[in-house]
């Protein structure tokens, strides 16, 4: 199996199987300071509503609701997967590296040392009208994570 094939099966998982999905379903840890993000993409109608949870400077939980392309839906689900456990200060970093590559139009390489299942977006930067669509999570996350921090 072409890492390009390993990549495009690590976004049909995610996209059938959302980790993280269900955040009205889903209670906040206690004593959890949480922050919360809506984005909309009206371009392609991809829309997300993500909280952050975060406990003790670590993200304890992130869990959202949405709607959209299998891309959006699965890069929410490989950031809520791979965020918890993290300092917030590791998870901006990871944000800024993840939108660093996919605005980078193929240019930069998805490191999957640092971004893990989250490299498997790198060809989507090669797509000026998909990178929202993979970003669109991470918006949201981001601006969540100010919030609760």
């Amino acid at each position: 199996m072409s890492l390009d094939q390993l990549y495009q099966q690590i976004i049909l998982d995610h996209s059938k199987t959302r980790h993280g999905s269900g955040l009205a379903e889903t209670a906040a840890p206690q004593g959890a300071s949480t922050g919360q993000s809506h984005q909309l993409n009206p371009v392609c109608g991809d829309e997300v509503t993500l909280r952050v949870a975060v406990h003790s400077g670590k993200v304890a939980q992130i869990s959202w609701d949405g709607e959209g392309c299998s891309i959006s839906m699965a890069s929410a689900s490989v950031l809520s997967e791979m965020a918890e456990g993290m300092s917030v200060a590791e998870l901006h970093e990871i944000i800024d590296n993840f939108r660093e590559v996919l605005r980078s139009r193929g240019k930069i390489h998805a490191d999957p040392e640092i971004l893990g299942d989250a490299a498997a977006f790198e060809g989507v930067s090669r797509y000026a009208a998909r990178v929202k669509c993979a970003m669109i999570s991470w918006v949201a996350a981001e601006d969540a994570l100010n919030q609760a921090s």
